[in-house]
């Protein structure tokens, strides 16, 4: 687990040190609450608390598809990558930091989407639904982590930021993070729960509001998760094999 933390202290070191990797990660889900969520639903709690939760999951999409997509991708062209791995600690506390330096920036990342919603919006939670909001997010960033470390494995550094990109809409639009849970186009909520996106909004709604998840919602994000699990390790793999075998 120390190790784990070495590496982490040194990602968020490296990351922190262009503030601009951070603001933009946050600037899409808060710029989504000021132009989105504010006007239409601002004045409504129900609509607000709901919307706000669709943002927080927006945040935690938009944060681990470029932070590992992205920034995984461009970690493996420079010569210190190759030299960690030589390292005698193994792969296991490279991937714990860097997860758990991935979820420090989550939370980062959307607390600008909280801010706006307690001051701008009619939004409001209890204690008790605030914290299981928090621990939601860290449970519902896995598939997420995974898809990216799939893709910055993977792929090339300007192949990868293409791919994100282009993954990263279809998930938001298509499982609903823009739209309130019953107010979709038939077209979304008939593909919905098949898209993990769709099963992590579901659980933020259900972490803060007495929302019932979608069973197909929740098993097609397990599904996803050991998918993407598998896919990541593929890829990781794959890596490996050409720089070393």
């Amino acid at each position: 687990m120390q190790l784990a933390l070495v590496h982490a202290r040194y990602q968020l070191l490296e990351i922190m040190r262009i503030p601009v990797a951070v603001v933009g990660s946050a600037f899409f889900p808060a710029a989504s609450m000021l132009f989105f969520v504010v006007p239409f639903t601002g004045d409504d709690p129900t609509a607000a608390t709901y919307a706000t939760a669709a943002m927080v999951t927006f945040s935690v999409l938009t944060a681990n598809i470029f932070q590992y997509g992205v920034g995984v991708s461009e970690d493996r062209a420079l010569p210190w990558n190759p030299y960690t791995r030589t390292l005698p600690t193994g792969p296991a506390a490279r991937f714990a930091g860097r997860v758990l330096a991935g979820l420090v920036l989550t939370y980062l990342s959307m607390l600008p989407v909280v801010v706006i919603a307690a001051v701008a919006t009619s939004a409001r939670v209890g204690a008790v639904e605030f914290l299981l909001g928090a621990a939601t997010v860290a449970v519902i960033s896995v598939p997420f982590t995974l898809l990216g470390l799939a893709i910055g494995y993977a792929l090339p550094s300007k192949a990868a930021i293409v791919v994100a990109q282009v993954v990263f809409f279809p998930l938001a639009f298509g499982g609903g993070l823009l739209s309130g849970p019953d107010t979709a186009p038939g077209f979304i909520r008939a593909i919905a729960p098949y898209l993990p996106t769709r099963g992590a909004v579901e659980l933020m709604w259900a972490a803060v509001t007495d929302w019932s998840p979608d069973p197909r919602a929740l098993v097609s994000l397990g599904g996803w998760a050991v998918a993407l699990a598998a896919l990541a390790g593929w890829a990781y793999r794959r890596d490996e094999g050409r720089r070393y075998g």
